[in-house]
């Protein structure tokens, strides 16, 4: 008897110790903070949930394991600033980027987190703010800053450019402030075909120093309700779009810069497989289309193979009143084709309200 009730014993307690935990991390905000954040989350067991409070100053850069959550207490409260002089390739990590895999990460969750990318003490750095590779995965709630290159990239390929193997796909991106991007405010590195069918949605993102939002590919995506401005190049750049909707985005700008090209509010091409829809999209020019060289398009579709088809319904463009601007432009090079639902748009204040390519056809639905 008193055997089993030892065995017993001895059972539950080995299952309390592998449940899950509550592991709060206290920033000192000095350079030991990053190889106590790292201890921390290599000692945590899977299902933990990793709380930061404080702020942290980070030297190396921090390795997200699978199947945790983490999160600051608010984005006020939690700070994670790198360090001067540490030009870290990311502020936060997923391990597998770092370990250059071939497989995608197992899922995790990122909340309520700023994360400062100090670009001031690292001016020629090219550190992106958080890298996920990870699946059915979600980073919300985020305030990313300063960063020397992408604020939030989610990506295929690994630190050192090794691709996946599998597929990268259903996971969420949503309510995060991005702001003073180097290169991409948010930017999905994609050159395969295995990060599909994701939500980006309730975001804002500020002065990037080039896109917005920069997709490789937004096969499945739901893009809506994000709110950009302050852009050199495209607000909203989407390749690939194979059942994708963009919906309910205000623009503020784009192409404000001085570097001549064609500059996009919404640049979207389109496989020939499936239908796509953009719908309800607000698209400005505040700043004006200055650059006399450039082109500016509001909503432009192109093609990438086959027969494309797309709704185009409901969207709200305003140029800048230039000789430079296109509210909707359609386009299907040689051995392509482009059918487009096109209703219901408001475009004012352009040189153009619509430029159709010769492998297009418009029509006003059924």
């Amino acid at each position: 008897m008193v055997r089993t009730w030892c065995i017993a014993w001895l059972l539950v307690t080995a299952a309390h110790a592998a449940e899950p935990q509550r592991i709060l991390v206290v920033g000192t905000n000095t350079a030991a903070d990053a190889a106590a954040v790292n201890a921390a989350i290599a000692a945590s067991p899977e299902g933990s949930e990793v709380v930061f409070r404080g702020r942290f100053l980070l030297t190396a850069t921090v390795r997200l394991r699978a199947g945790r959550s983490y999160g600051g207490e608010s984005r006020a409260g939690t700070v994670f600033r790198q360090a001067d002089g540490a030009n870290l390739p990311a502020l936060v990590a997923s391990d597998v980027w770092l370990d250059n895999t071939t497989w995608t990460g197992s899922p995790m969750a990122i909340r309520r987190l700023t994360l400062d990318g100090n670009r001031a003490g690292n001016p020629t750095g090219k550190t992106a703010g958080l890298v996920l590779r990870a699946w059915l995965s979600v980073a919300e709630d985020l305030h990313i800053t300063g960063m020397g290159s992408d604020g939030l990239r989610l990506t295929s390929l690994s630190a050192d450019g090794t691709a996946l193997k599998n597929s990268q796909v259903n996971g969420r991106i949503a309510d995060c402030f991005i702001e003073r991007s180097g290169r991409h405010g948010i930017f999905v590195e994609d050159p395969g075909n295995a990060v599909t069918d994701w939500i980006l949605r309730d975001n804002w993102i500020a002065s990037s120093g080039a896109d917005g939002i920069h997709l490789d590919n937004a096969a499945g995506w739901m893009i809506e309700r994000n709110h950009i401005y302050g852009v050199p190049h495209h607000a909203i750049y989407a390749h690939r779009l194979f059942a994708t909707s963009i919906s309910d985005n205000y623009i503020e700008g784009f192409g404000e810069t001085t570097e001549p090209g064609t500059w996009c509010g919404i640049a979207a091409t389109l496989q020939g497989d499936a239908a796509s829809t953009l719908v309800g999209n607000r698209v400005f020019c505040f700043a004006g289309e200055k650059q006399e060289a450039s082109t500016y398009r509001y909503l432009s579709l192109t093609v990438n193979y086959g027969e494309a088809l797309a709704s185009v319904t409901g969207n709200t463009i305003r140029g800048a009143g230039t000789p430079r601007g296109t509210g909707l432009y359609y386009a299907a090079d040689a051995g392509r084709a482009l059918t487009v639902v096109s209703a219901g748009n408001a475009v004012d204040k352009v040189a153009l309200v619509r430029s159709v390519g010769e492998r297009v056809t418009v029509s006003a639905g059924q």
